[in-house]
């Protein structure tokens, strides 16, 4: 029997020993494979049963926080009730757009870092006026020498108000110990409209009324057939 050479028994040692670190390479792809496998399983599972209890839970923090900030509900009431109907021929001649920075606060003083209550409000608002031709009366006209003279109500502001899409509180400042008073804001608005008011009158809005009204009346009348118009106002009744 031939012996085989020391070069056969190393290469057949090398050939046993590539076949053994394949089988043990092959087993460790197996070990991951399997593990990677077990583990999609197990989260597959747990999604399942896990699933519909994190759902809920997720679905009763949600009801937790509308219940703790609450969307409030405006019902207005079905129920329309007409109190006055009338009409109205008045002439807007003008409108002003104003906005005003307003400063309202209670319990100030030495305890006002306890019981104080201070706010600054934003307020935009418009103030319209005009002349209001339902006060016209047929004496108010006359017409002598070609010139039609005619007596006009004083201008006056037909409407002063907020604009609530674009009026917001800048500011508040409570103290420790208040929750603040309600009516603060609500006192805040109503001066507000106030200030808006008589800030147009200052600036002269029922001056410029006037004008617009005599100008916009001029026209009128000239296309009626009176080139000469004069305009004069009635003393208002106190």
């Amino acid at each position: 029997m031939i012996e085989p050479s020391e070069d056969a028994k190393r290469i057949s040692r090398k050939g046993w020993t590539f076949v053994i670190l394949g089988i043990i390479l092959l087993g460790i792809l197996f070990i991951i494979g399997f593990g990677l496998y077990i583990n999609i399983l197990i989260q597959n599972t747990t999604d399942k049963i896990l699933g519909p209890f994190e759902n809920a839970n997720q679905q009763l923090k949600t009801e937790v926080f509308e219940l703790l900030n609450p969307t409030p509900t405006i019902i207005p009431d079905p129920v329309t009730i007409v109190h006055e109907i009338r009409s109205l021929a008045r002439l807007e001649t003008i409108q002003y757009t104003v906005e005003k920075v307003i400063t309202a606060e209670t319990g100030q003083g030495a305890f006002g870092f306890l019981f104080g209550d201070r706010l600054l409000f934003v307020a935009h608002g418009f103030v319209i006026a005009g002349v209001d031709l339902e006060k016209v009366k047929t004496d108010d006209l006359r017409l002598e020498d070609n010139i039609l003279y005619v007596t006009l109500p004083e201008p006056e502001v037909f409407v002063a108000t907020l604009d609530n899409s674009k009026s917001y509180v800048y500011d508040r400042q409570m103290g420790m110990l208040t929750q603040g008073d309600q009516s603060l804001e609500t006192n805040a608005r109503q001066v507000a409209e106030q200030t808006i008011k008589q800030a147009a009158m200052d600036d002269g809005i029922l001056d410029q009324a006037k004008i617009n009204a005599e100008n916009y009346l001029s026209r009128l009348f000239q296309d009626l057939g009176y080139q000469d118009v004069i305009f004069d106002y009635a003393t208002p009744v106190p």
